[in-house]
């Protein structure tokens, strides 16, 4: 089975490639997350200046997946309003003739448990008690060579996925269900824990699903989008190989690695199934296989519950 290996991110940099950063030798890491949330509501909750829907999805949610909260203002109060957990401000885009959404990220990290969801406007303020969902995620145990351990990120490389995965635009690019990237079994689901030679890693999940397609077997785009990043692995890109960053909009952005070729250039717009490049194993690869990120408000969630439901 064909995994994607993790090099050792320089200790002067906030975040390695994959949205973690340890070494081998010591799995120092950063968590990357968000608040989970589940929004428990029997009918249309009444705020000042706002009236909170009972439309949110999924119903019943995860760790690991999206939490979308869709706001209705009450009339005569078109600015949209503001969503916060802790100290954490998510974007609210415009949904519909006459509504808001925001995207709440969560993490196979966090606890389940309450937390606050405070909504805001001109009008005023609220908080809504939330819980988290649990959800148990597989263990896999990896051991590595010496040679692959070693591997290690360029700064270039960092500072541009980072930057990439933090990309938030006003504009919708996606329409439905995401269709898959590649034709390929699932070699390795999003969320895997890991040990590595051995030791576990307590900060790390598998931020991404595993395609395990035939080499050279086409990448195509699994929704609507913009081509915002395009890296070599001659040119710099060592952990992620041949990889094409997508911007789908509004916060939501898919990562494609260890690509024996590339097919698009940056600028490029996409419609779902148009070709991306194929399969390979460039980059932290032990064989030939896709790795599919999905990220939303720069957190890695699952891409399977964008796949089965239609986030419109």
């Amino acid at each position: 089975m064909a995994k994607s290996l993790f090099a050792k991110a320089s200790p002067q940099l906030l975040n390695s490639l994959l949205g973690d950063r340890f070494s081998f030798r010591n799995w120092r890491s950063i968590l990357l997350g968000a608040m989970a949330l589940t929004i428990v509501l029997s009918s249309a909750v009444k705020i000042p200046g706002l009236a909170l829907s009972n439309q949110f999805t999924p119903a019943k949610p995860r760790l690991g997946e999206t939490i979308v909260v869709n706001i209705t203002p009450s009339p005569g109060k078109p600015n949209p309003p503001t969503i916060k957990v802790g100290s954490k401000t998510y974007p609210v885009f415009e949904a519909g003739t006459n509504g808001f959404r925001a995207m709440v990220p969560t993490t196979p990290l966090e606890k389940p448990g309450e937390r606050d969801l405070t909504i805001a406007d001109n009008a005023g303020t609220t908080t809504l008690k939330v819980s988290v969902s649990d959800r148990k995620f597989p263990i896999q145990r990896i051991n590595f060579s010496p040679g692959k351990a070693g591997i290690e990120a360029t700064e270039l490389e960092l500072q541009q996925v980072a930057a990439f995965k933090a990309t938030v635009s006003p504009d919708k690019l996606w329409d439905g269900k995401f269709i898959a990237p590649n034709q390929g079994r699932t070699s390795s689901p999003y969320g895997v824990r890991r040990y590595y030679n051995g030791e576990f890693a307590k900060d790390y999940y598998h931020r991404g699903l595993d395609y395990a397609g035939g080499y050279g077997s086409a990448v195509v785009a699994p929704a609507g989008g913009k081509v915002v990043l395009v890296g070599y692995e001659k040119k710099g890109f060592r952990v992620h190989g041949n990889v094409v960053g997508v911007d789908h909009g509004q916060g939501v952005v898919s990562i494609f690695m260890h690509m024996s070729k590339i097919s698009v250039e940056a600028g490029q717009m996409l419609s779902p199934g148009d070709p991306i490049g194929a399969i390979g194993s460039t980059g932290s690869s032990t064989g030939p296989h896709l790795h599919w990120g999905l990220y939303v408000n720069a957190v890695s969630v699952d891409p399977v519950q964008w796949r089965s439901t239609a986030i419109d």
